[in-house]
């Protein structure tokens, strides 16, 4: 049995802990709110441009351009928005299930990774793979310029016909408690209407269907991207401060726990000493 001295040392250090994700859980929904923010005002931006772009597309006449050419889909290449750090439940392993399913679904051959986040690469080492494309530091505070750059990247291998489709693979942010994984094509861009998008319309472009569809375009990828990376860093600081609550929580169940058993074990070191002192009394007598 633990003296009374291991118990206290082991109470302090359970308070320290409980003192850290205390204050990582306030961090955490404070950075919450903002990304929260950010990431529900650009999605509907998002779809609205997407909207438009496919009737856009549907309306002008010619080839819409390269990168709504449809193909055959031999390789894909996969833009995975994970985590920097960890300490954030299953957020990271959500994300390492998805990709390891991805590789048993298609093949190794079949499949290319850009990756933004530590932990991803990490898993995809341990599945030795090298991921085309890797970049950290901003997994909870994404920019724009970062979208910018990971969406070049992506239409750079499309247009010079290293893969046939760029999928999105990103937690979509629902609550703090709720996120969902996601995989989303990205390229090609689907040019054909939905049912309530309603019919093909005449348009008058200015000066041309052609430069507007061009200018629209990069436009549309990066707030798509963009999009991704925000609902990814609201899932990531929401998986966090769940997870720091929970163990919070549990910290203090487990110093109620020790401070019971303590109390025991120095009740039980005060009920010996009085023993002692009077089987010694009596034993004088």
């Amino acid at each position: 049995m633990p003296s009374a001295r291991e118990i206290n040392r082991r109470i302090k250090s359970v308070t320290n802990t409980q003192q850290i994700t205390k204050a990582m859980k306030m961090v955490s929904s404070v950075r919450l709110r903002r990304a929260q923010d950010r990431a529900l005002a650009t999605a509907p931006f998002t779809d609205k441009i997407e909207a438009m772009l496919r009737r856009l597309a549907a309306a002008a006449s010619g080839e819409a351009g390269p990168l709504f050419e449809q193909r055959e889909v031999k390789r894909t290449c996969y833009i995975v928005v994970g985590a920097d750090k960890g300490l954030a439940g299953a957020f990271s392993s959500n994300i390492n299930k998805a990709m390891a399913a991805i590789v048993a679904e298609k093949g190794r051959d079949a499949v290319t990774f850009l990756v933004t986040g530590r932990k991803p690469v990490e898993y995809l080492k341990r599945l030795r793979i090298t991921p085309a494309g890797k970049w950290s530091g901003f997994s909870d505070k994404p920019q724009y310029h970062h979208a910018q750059t990971v969406m070049n990247e992506a239409v750079k291998r499309f247009m010079d016909g290293e893969v046939d489709e760029v999928c999105v693979l990103y937690t979509k942010f629902r609550s703090a408690l709720v996120q969902d994984v996601t995989v989303s094509k990205l390229l090609p861009i689907d040019a054909d209407l939905n049912e309530e998008e309603g019919v093909k319309e005449e348009y008058l472009f200015a000066p041309d269907s052609n430069q507007v569809l061009t200018s629209l375009v990069p436009t549309y990828l990066e707030a798509f991207v963009y999009n991704s990376l925000l609902q990814s860093a609201a899932s990531e600081l929401g998986a966090r401060m769940t997870a720091m609550t929970s163990a919070t929580d549990n910290a203090g169940e487990l110093i109620d726990r020790l401070t019971v058993h303590y109390n025991k074990v120095r009740q039980a070191g005060i009920t010996n000493e009085l023993t002692e002192i009077v089987s010694g009394a009596n034993a004088l007598q």
